[in-house]
C-alpha cells in the first residue's frame, strides 16, 4: 500500500493545504503527522507539505520506538523507528515531539501569524491575552529535534492542543483532522497581524544575476533594515538564507537586502530560498514599531548551520528545484 492510499484523505487534504498557503507553510517547512494503529506517519524531511496529494511524502515510523525517542532513547532522529528503510525517506527532524504528543493527528506550521508574536516579549504578551480559553502552552526557543521535544514535554498535559514555539512557529493537535483544522484557523484568525506598509523596488535594475521582491519596505524602512541584516528570527531563514540578510551581493547567499532599493534574490535561487525570502518580508512588515524582537543569537545560528540534518533537507530541496 502506497503511503498517500495509507491515509484519509481529509489529513491529505490539510496538509497541502497548509503547505500551499505561505503565511502558513514555505517551501519544505513544516510537517503534519497521524497515528495509525501502532504507526506515526509524518512528513519525510525535505519534501513539501503542498505536494501531500501528488506525491508519497509521509514516512511511516514504529509509534512506540519513536515515542522512546522523545523519551530520550537512541539519537533522537528517528532513523530507527522507520518501518521500511527501503522507502528512501527520512523522517522529519522534529518526529519526537509529534510522538510525544498525545492526540491523533498533529501539524506544525511555521504560521508568520505565530512568528511575529513570538520573537519578541511584546507579541508573546499579545498573543496569551488573544488566544484567551483555548488550551495553549507557550514555549521558549530550542533548536528543532529533540532540544525542543525537551521542551515541550515540560510544558504541556493531556490537555494542551496549542503550542506556540517561540522563534519559530505553530503546533495545532486533537483527535480529528476536522478539530484540527478548525483550531488551527481559529489561532490564525486570533493572531492574524496587517501589513505595516508596503514599498515598490527601486526602478534601478537589481544587482546582475538578481530580481527584485515584488515589497521593498524591508530596504525602505530604516528600522525594518536594521533588524532583517541584523539578525535571524527563525531556524528556516538561517537554514535556506544564512544569517541575516547581506547588505550586498556575498558569495554563496541567495538575497541580499540593498538599502533604500529592495530585497533582490538570486535568479538561480531554489524555489525554497525565494519563499523563505519572502518569508522574512511577511514577518517582519507585520512587526509592529513598539514590539522588539530579539534575534535567535550567533549560537543558535551556527547550530543550525553545522547540522547533518538540515544539510540534507537544503540538499533534498536543491535537488528537487533541479527536477522541476
Amino acid at each position: 500500500m502506497s503511503p498517500i492510499s495509507a491515509l484519509p484523505d481529509a489529513f491529505l487534504a490539510l496538509s497541502a493545504a497548509c503547505g500551499k498557503d505561505p503565511l502558513r507553510v514555505q517551501g519544505p517547512g513544516g510537517n503534519t503527522s497521524i497515528k495509525v494503529d501502532r504507526s506515526l506517519w509524518i512528513k519525510a524531511s525535505g519534501t513539501e507539505l503542498a505536494d501531500a496529494l501528488d506525491k508519497p511524502i509521509f514516512v511511516e515510523v514504529d509509534h512506540a520506538i519513536a515515542h522512546a525517542e522523545a523519551k530520550g532513547s537512541g539519537d533522537g532522529t528517528c532513523r530507527a523507528a522507520i518501518v521500511d528503510p527501503t522507502a528512501g525517506l527520512r523522517p522529519s527532524i522534529e518526529t519526537t515531539f509529534h510522538a510525544l504528543i498525545p492526540w491523533r493527528v498533529v501539524v506544525h506550521t511555521h504560521s508568520v501569524a505565530t512568528i511575529v508574536h513570538t520573537i519578541g516579549p511584546e507579541g508573546e504578551k499579545a498573543a496569551h491575552e488573544k488566544l484567551r480559553g483555548l488550551p495553549f502552552v507557550a514555549v521558549p526557543y530550542r533548536k528543532p529535534g529533540r532540544p525542543l521535544t525537551n521542551v515541550i514535554a515540560e510544558a504541556i498535559d493531556a490537555r494542551t492542543q496549542i503550542v506556540l514555539l517561540g522563534n519559530h512557529g505553530l503546533i495545532v493537535a486533537g483527535d480529528s483532522v476536522e478539530d484540527v483544522a478548525e483550531l488551527m484557523d481559529e489561532v490564525e484568525r486570533r493572531l492574524e497581524m496587517p501589513v505595516i506598509g508596503r514599498h515598490a523596488p527601486a526602478s534601478t535594475e537589481p544587482p546582475a544575476g538578481f530580481r527584485w521582491l515584488d515589497d521593498a519596505a524591508l530596504a525602505k524602512n530604516a528600522r525594518l533594515f536594521a533588524l532583517a541584516t541584523g539578525g535571524s528570527y527563525y531556524p528556516d531563514h538561517v537554514v535556506f538564507l544564512g544569517p541575516g540578510l547581506p547588505k550586498a551581493p556575498t558569495e554563496g547567499a541567495p538575497v541580499c537586502l540593498i538599502e533604500n532599493q529592495g530585497l533582490a534574490v538570486r535568479t538561480d535561487a531554489t524555489d525554497a530560498q525565494a519563499a523563505m525570502a519572502q518569508c522574512v518580508s511577511d514577518v517582519l512588515t507585520r512587526l509592529p514599531e513598539e514590539w522588539s524582537p530579539a534575534a535567535i543569537g550567533a549560537e543558535a545560528e551556527a547550530e543550525l548551520l553545522n547540522w547533518d540534518a538540515e544539510k540534507y533537507r537544503q540538499a533534498l530541496a536543491a535537488r528537487d528545484n533541479e527536477a522541476s
